[in-house]
């Protein structure tokens, strides 16, 4: 089988070291060809060429951005040609959707993992979100997010900026400071859903999957019935106050996951569609990368997009 594996070598919790290992793991059973990113969005270029390249599988070694970069590549082969597969090595700082995936988060165990799903020919077809809008038609794997998280999201991306890794305790160090400060309280989202529309709504969240993001190894679940082989779940905040919001947040650490019904805020099950609007810009990210600022979003759920080796 050959096998295009994209690197990217700023990846936050992996060594030269431990890719040499991963490399010659995978070079043992696979005809690989490594390739390491060196801009924005390189991963995505690469994969969409893989199939042309005559490339059977893709694999990543990076977080949740190097992923979102190569799945919106692999779903963007040319339709006369045969879609790469797709498996993940984890290296980045959250590691979302491979978790979600089952897939252990040490990359070296990961990898033993891969290659015993290619072995057996274990492979699993997963649903993606896709947005579209004036200035968007993309995939995202996980998650979605309106206002509060996309603030989250653009400040530690400013932090990286500075020289600061993107840790766990960088993101609730932000999360924090950025919910006390205020920037929460601003009720002017509404989210449709063909059907229904809610107005007033401070924070909104789009998941493909669950959890929607983890605090170390704790998860958050605001839509615990999100699945892969599912719609699109939704989460709707109607209500700022602290006490509320925090007791909200708090109950998504619970194993179960946040209720789906509950004081202060909304939520929705497998939706095959749903839009996100704002009276004014709001901060915006997918798969916990930025996207700048957004007054219209339209979700859609695309079953069935990817396979992958897990």
């Amino acid at each position: 089988m050959r096998a295009l594996f994209i690197v990217n070598p700023q990846a936050t919790t992996t060594t030269s070291r431990t890719r040499e290992v991963i490399l010659g793991a995978l070079a043992a059973e696979l005809d690989v060809t490594p390739v390491e990113t060196a801009y924005r969005d390189h991963a995505r270029e690469l994969a969409r060429g893989a199939a042309a390249d005559g490339f059977d599988l893709v694999l990543s070694l990076g977080g949740d951005g190097t992923v979102n970069e190569v799945v919106n590549g692999l779903l963007a082969t040319p339709e006369e040609l045969p879609r790469p597969r797709y498996a993940v090595i984890p290296g980045g700082s959250a590691n979302v959707f491979i978790r979600a995936l089952g897939v252990p988060g040490d990359p070296v165990e990961a990898t033993g993992t891969i290659l015993e799903a290619i072995r057996a020919g274990r492979e699993r077809e997963i649903g993606l979100g896709r947005i579209t809008g004036e200035q968007d038609d993309r995939y995202f794997t996980f998650c979605a997010g309106f206002g509060w998280d996309a603030d989250v999201v653009q400040q530690v991306e400013h932090e990286r900026g500075n020289g600061r890794k993107a840790t766990p305790a960088l993101y609730a160090e932000t999360a924090v400071k950025l919910f006390f400060r205020g920037d929460i309280r601003d009720p002017s989202l509404s989210v449709s859903d063909g059907g229904r529309s809610l107005e007033d709504v401070y924070f909104a969240l789009v998941t493909n999957t669950t959890p929607w993001t983890y605090a170390g190894a704790l998860a958050l679940q605001p839509t615990p019935a999100s699945r892969f082989e599912l719609g699109l779940d939704a989460f709707a905040l109607t209500q700022s106050s602290h006490a509320l919001t925090g007791w909200v947040l708090s109950q998504m650490f619970f194993p179960k996951g946040l209720p789906a019904h509950g004081d202060g805020y909304v939520t929705w099950h497998d939706q095959a569609s749903l839009r996100i609007s704002s009276s004014h810009p709001r901060a915006f990210q997918i798969d916990g990368e930025y996207l700048g600022e957004r007054e219209e979003v339209n979700f859609h759920s695309v079953p069935k997009a990817l396979r992958i080796f897990c």
